[in-house]
């Protein structure tokens, strides 16, 4: 059973607050492999991704801060991050019923599922969206103003947006489509991410000197971990052990071949020659962009969101970097900001009732309900985006004043963060 079903045939409620009559052990099972399969995107595959991005004297710094978050924001989704998130509250927040899991042990069931783990399933997009953000600002922030701004940006703006999707709030309400999380998810770090780093600015020397990727090999680890890892992001978003997952792990598929190929493509053209740079970018571009269609697009309609993403998210890293001359350091905006919003765009495109190879095009009730669809997924899409810039901006200044500046000095930052905020190096070669 998806968590949201199109506009056309809205009018149920979510799974997770459907209580069965009895447990599921299949998709239980699935559910507690997807849990893990979403844990190991953060660790170690984001990790490994953005390490191997950054220069070497600031690899350890990425490691650490991904580490760190993902600490933090499970301790924080215990207390009240997901009571905020899915307690009923109202249409805006949920309340503090469920906060420490209080009236929830092993027996409590959401949908057939126990609830514990819909509780830690949930916690694993919880980590890695304050995670991604970590990408924007590699190499100049403080480590004590990362914790801060994370913990706070998780509990200020995910926990509400996520509630607004997908625990019973106004969106959710509106119809709108996003099945594992392009608003919830990739809108919202991806607009903290480039608030993050117009607000810290650029790295000391951007754009005159080059600052190169200190080793690929790392990257392409990490790529690999969160193509597997993404298989649980989606396919296990379907709360269930049938055809909805495995259709959502074949587009999610399907999207990173063609988002892959589509940026070499381009590259090869532009440059002569295709980088390794380039096709893994473009499978993470392929990912987040499939990620808020995959329960509600076939594969047909999944190569197009795959190409559509490879192509544009390519031409929008050109255009914040070389244009604007904002130093989103590893292009978290261009990449998951920019795919979020356009997957959640095509989802109201492409979402149909009956999805094979030759279907999964669109809405099969016709071009008036497409309309009115995409009409949805465009006021999710802007009022996720303002919000998370407003707040994401006022989080900073706080966070400034609280730590007395969000930056390191210009000498720590030439030295590398690893020895100036952790006392270690990454390599002692």
């Amino acid at each position: 059973m998806k968590r949201f079903l199109p506009l056309a045939l809205l009018g149920g409620v979510l799974p997770n607050t459907v209580y069965a009559e009895a447990l599921n052990g299949a998709n239980t099972a699935w559910i507690l492999t997807a849990t893990a399969l979403v844990l190991f995107m953060t660790l170690p595959g984001l990790s490994l991704f953005y390490a191997g991005l950054v220069r070497s004297k600031n690899v350890l710094s990425v490691l650490m801060q991904c580490f760190a978050i993902a600490c933090i924001a499970s301790i924080l989704w215990l207390m009240f991050g997901y009571s905020l998130a899915f307690a009923e509250g109202n249409s805006w927040i949920g309340d503090f019923s469920k906060a420490f899991l209080y009236g929830i042990n092993a027996e409590t069931l959401s949908g057939d599922i126990p609830e514990p783990l819909f509780f830690i399933f949930q916690m694993t997009f919880a980590v890695i969206t304050p995670a991604l953000i970590v990408g924007a600002f590699a190499e100049r922030m403080k480590f004590s103003s990362m914790l801060l701004f994370s913990a706070a940006w998780l509990i200020l703006v995910y926990a509400p947006v996520c509630h607004w999707v997908w625990g019973g709030g106004w969106l959710q309400q509106m119809g709108l489509l996003d099945f594992a999380g392009g608003t919830v998810v990739h809108v919202t770090a991806g607009v903290g991410a480039l608030v993050a780093a117009m607000v810290i600015g650029n790295r000391r020397g951007y754009p005159r000197t080059p600052m190169p990727p200190h080793n690929l090999t790392m990257t392409v680890t990490g790529a690999g971990m969160l193509w597997v890892g993404w298989f649980g992001f989606n396919g296990g978003s379907a709360l269930a052990a049938n055809g909805d997952a495995a259709m959502a792990m074949l587009v999610t598929h399907i999207s990173a071949a063609a988002g892959s190929l589509a940026w070499m493509t381009i590259e090869w053209l532009r440059h002569g020659k295709p980088s390794v740079l380039g096709i893994v970018t473009g499978m993470v571009a392929g990912l987040g962009t499939i990620t808020p269609a995959s329960g509600f697009v076939g594969p047909g309609g999944a190569l197009v969101i795959g190409l559509v993403a490879g192509v544009v998210c390519f031409y929008a890293t050109q255009w914040i970097k070389r244009k604007l001359l904002i130093d989103d350091s590893l292009d978290v905006f261009p990449v998951h900001g920019v795919g979020g919003i356009i997957g959640t765009l095509l989802a109201g495109v492409f979402a149909s009732q009956e999805l094979g190879v030759f279907s999964g095009w669109g809405y099969a009730d016709g071009i008036e309900t497409m309309a009115a669809q995409v009409w949805v997924q465009l006021v999710g899409v802007a009022a996720t985006f303002i919000y998370t810039a407003v707040v994401s901006f006022i989080l900073l200044k706080i966070v400034s004043k609280l730590t007395g500046g969000i930056r390191v000095s210009d000498e720590e930052e030439v030295e590398g963060l690893d020895i100036v905020l952790h006392e270690e190096m990454g390599y002692k070669l």
